[in-house]
């Protein structure tokens, strides 16, 4: 084999370089690849075997230095062609996952829970009677939670397997999770005097069993009205404005006698629907001994508060037997409403 200076073997490296990543980075399509690949890596005719070979022509002290640049040649060679790979790979998978020529489909868009759509509709039919939406926190304290509605030390509502407790450094009163929105009436008329019309929702927490009518995370709604001469027939027009609101048609409701430490007198309603009877919830007048624990003069203002779940009320609406499956997450059943 004749002898090859140095200078023309860079030269043909150079040249080599040059055309090879001119040929990889325009390669538009796969065989484009496969052909400059072919031409330049080749393993028995490409150009890199092809100037391999020269080093043998080399004079031996130039040998070192050839095959330095015939590395770095093979070195720029190699990663151009993987870069092509990916970047033809790249654009496959686009092509792929959007096919431009098919017709548009529409797209499955989800919706407000019903339990949400329950709470947004109360309300709004809340507000036409001009009671204000407001919440509290769920973490609370005995204060708000037992003491300032009149349930004291001693009374069953305040067992441990009632309610969940929870542990506070420092030796102070355990906190709870709240177990009724109450509290949030509470902190409201702490802060404000009468005339006060309110209305609180929101999630509260007691241990009880799940079964279809139970569970130890639900929903109350909870209505407060303190105004001078208010009623226990103020209290029925509401709860017949809101049941015909949100129930439709010509409901009514009546009062039993019962017994809440909040409220004097006390009463369940139930609400005729459908032919039937339906227990919804609590309700009274608001007991002077409450009003007094946050500031307000019994002998001014007089009120009323109810309350019910919104679960009971919204397995009423849509028909539904079993209150845990609206937490069971199955698409199948949520798409109903």
């Amino acid at each position: 084999m004749a002898t090859v200076s140095l200078e023309s073997f860079c030269s043909e490296i150079e040249r080599c370089r040059v055309e090879a990543l001119c040929a990889l980075e325009t390669a538009a399509a796969e065989e484009h690849l496969e052909r400059a690949r072919v031409e330049f890596a080749g393993a028995r005719s490409g150009r890199l075997k092809s100037i391999q070979k020269q080093l043998g022509a080399l004079e031996a002290a130039d040998r070192p230095a050839g095959g330095r640049h015939f590395n770095e040649l093979k070195t720029a060679i190699t990663a151009a062609l993987e870069a092509a790979q990916t970047r033809l790979a790249r654009v496959a998978a686009a092509a792929d996952a959007i096919d431009v020529t098919l017709p548009g489909q529409p797209f499955r868009i989800g919706h407000v829970h019903p339990i949400t759509q329950t709470i947004r509709r109360v309300q709004e039919i809340m507000s036409r009677l001009g009671f204000e939406s407001v919440d509290g926190p769920e973490v609370e304290d005995q204060w708000h939670n037992f003491e300032a509605l009149a349930i004291g030390a001693e009374h069953p509502a305040r067992d441990p397997l009632d309610n969940f407790y929870l542990a506070v450094a420092h030796g102070a009163d355990p906190l709870l999770l709240r177990s009724q929105t109450s509290t949030v009436q509470i902190r409201i008329m702490e802060q404000r005097k009468p005339p006060l019309r309110i209305v609180s929702l929101g999630r509260v927490y007691r241990p009880d069993t799940a079964d279809a009518t139970h569970y130890p995370m639900f929903h109350q709604v909870e209505g407060l009205l303190v105004e001078p001469g208010a009623t226990m027939a103020d209290l029925k027009g509401v709860l017949r404005f809101l049941a015909s609101s949100f129930l439709g048609g010509d409901v009514h409701v009546r009062f039993r006698p019962s017994f809440f430490p909040f409220t004097e007198p006390s009463v369940e309603f139930d609400m005729e629907w459908g032919g039937r009877w339906v227990e919804m919830g609590g309700a009274g007048m608001v007991d002077p001994a409450v009003l007094a624990a946050v500031g307000y003069d019994p002998a001014t203002v007089s009120g009323f508060a109810f309350g019910l779940g919104v679960e009971r009320i919204a397995a009423r609406r849509y028909g539904v037997a079993d209150i845990r499956d609206f937490y069971r997450n199955d698409v199948r059943f949520l798409q109903q409403f």
